[in-house]
């Protein structure tokens, strides 16, 4: 499976402009451009909490599924937001656990000046 292209060909993240750069084997990384249109604040350009959620769950899936190398539906995703993402954003995603019926990844979200503006747990289903 391609894992880049299936991702980058969800409507919902084209529309985003959700990128994943990077994905071997339990590894993934991606990005988003901040622009005006996925920004919370109308004086600033502040990623809405949709946009980092989305990214996040987005890497998180394809690291899985670099392991699995099928679609793996997102079962659960917490996500604690630690500051506002100014800037374009990107992933980093490393599996936890891959197991026959759920895998767990563990993602962090990162503002253009290195600050981490998230970090979230997402569970997959994997069988």
């Amino acid at each position: 499976m391609d894992v880049e292209s299936f991702f980058e060909e969800m409507p919902f993240a084209e529309l985003l402009g959700v990128e994943v750069t990077e994905v071997d084997d339990g590894h993934a990384e991606g990005r988003v451009e901040m622009r005006e249109d996925l920004s919370w604040n109308a004086d600033r350009e502040m990623a809405h909490g949709g946009v980092t959620f989305t990214l996040a769950d987005t890497v998180g899936g394809a690291a899985l599924v670099s392991v699995v190398d099928q679609p793996v539906p997102t079962i659960d995703m917490r996500i604690d937001y630690l500051k506002a993402g100014t800037g374009d954003l990107r992933a980093e995603a490393d599996v936890v656990r891959c197991g026959s019926d759920v895998g767990v990844v563990d993602v962090d979200v990162i503002a253009e000046d290195g600050t981490v503006v998230a970090d979230a747990r997402g569970v997959y289903k994997t069988g």
